[in-house]
């Protein structure tokens, strides 16, 4: 017999039926696929362990269950037990500018409360993220959305920054419309590498607009973007964060027609206590730093 369908048989003989034990798996699982895996055990066993509708265990059924129930049933308290005497661990995936420009502030206050919490890191785009919570390899995703999440995930909306241009307040450009009026810009645009989120939304508002901007230089941080903008290099594209983007010899100009950098937190299950204080460091710290653009999400 395969372990995996015996376990999806525990979690279909407690709670009652296929649909509701894919509701409360702590892991996510389409309907049809448990269905096909409930046949498959029973073809193993060649006996029937439920009837569907309306469910009821067979006998087989009953003393399968009576058999699977107390390995499966205490595992939470059996694991629950072991971590109390291990070292806690947290798993956190995040994009490359979360991971470089806010999560060392971020986990010195989380380390405070948690001296011998041990922390992996990796980055990634959402969808990697999605991957990595879906086969349990990190704990937490913290990264731009640029899609929708799968409902099986919980997540908590931290702040959602318009986009700006940077402008060298020597070019006396007051507006965005002045630059493309034609559909082409003759200043060299500096912006975060391609694969970064601000840069793919940025391109997606151009090319509705239809405007043809390539970009000139590459800068690995928003603050580097300030930096060379300030220095005359070009016209940077960033987002509206508060110091990020000040600088006595730049202009920032608001781009409301483009999407907003939506930045969330995303788990799969039940938080664990470290990770709740974790949530909540994090929405803080997004409140103390961008307290125009912070989402009102609660953590449940």
């Amino acid at each position: 017999m395969n372990v995996h369908h015996l376990e999806l048989f525990y979690y279909v003989a407690s709670h009652g039926g296929i649909s509701r034990a894919v509701r409360h798996m702590p892991y996510g699982i389409q309907q049809p696929a448990v269905s096909s895996q409930m046949l498959l055990l029973e073809q193993d066993l060649g006996k029937r362990l439920f009837e569907r509708n309306p469910f009821r265990l067979t006998a087989e059924g009953e003393e399968l269950y009576a058999f699977v129930r107390p390995f499966f049933g205490n595992l939470e308290a059996v694991a629950a037990k072991l971590s109390q005497r291990a070292e806690p661990q947290l798993r956190i995936g995040a994009s490359e500018i979360v991971l470089r420009d806010h999560l060392p502030q971020l986990l010195a206050q989380v380390r405070a409360g948690h001296p011998r919490l041990r922390i992996t890191l990796r980055s990634g785009f959402q969808a990697q993220m999605e991957a990595a919570l879906q086969e349990r390899e990190i704990d937490l995703a913290i990264t731009p959305l640029e899609s929708r999440l799968p409902p099986r995930f919980r997540c908590l909306r931290l702040v959602r920054l318009p986009l700006v241009l940077l402008v060298p307040k020597a070019l006396k450009i007051k507006s965005a419309a002045e630059l493309w009026p034609d559909g082409a810009v003759p200043h060299p645009l500096i912006s975060l590498p391609a694969t970064e989120t601000l840069s793919r939304v940025f391109r997606k508002g151009l090319q509705r607009l239809k405007v043809d901007w390539p970009v000139s230089m590459e800068a690995s941080s928003l603050d580097l973007i300030t930096r060379y903008v300030a220095n005359d290099y070009g016209i940077g594209v960033s987002v509206n964060a508060g110091d990020i983007v000040r600088h006595p010899r730049v202009r920032v100009i608001e781009l409301p027609e483009f999407e907003r950098i939506e930045i969330t937190a995303f788990w799969n299950g039940t938080p664990t206590l470290i990770l709740r204080d974790v949530l909540t460091a994090t929405q803080r710290y997004a409140t103390t730093l961008w307290p125009d653009w912070c989402c009102d999400d609660e953590l449940k």
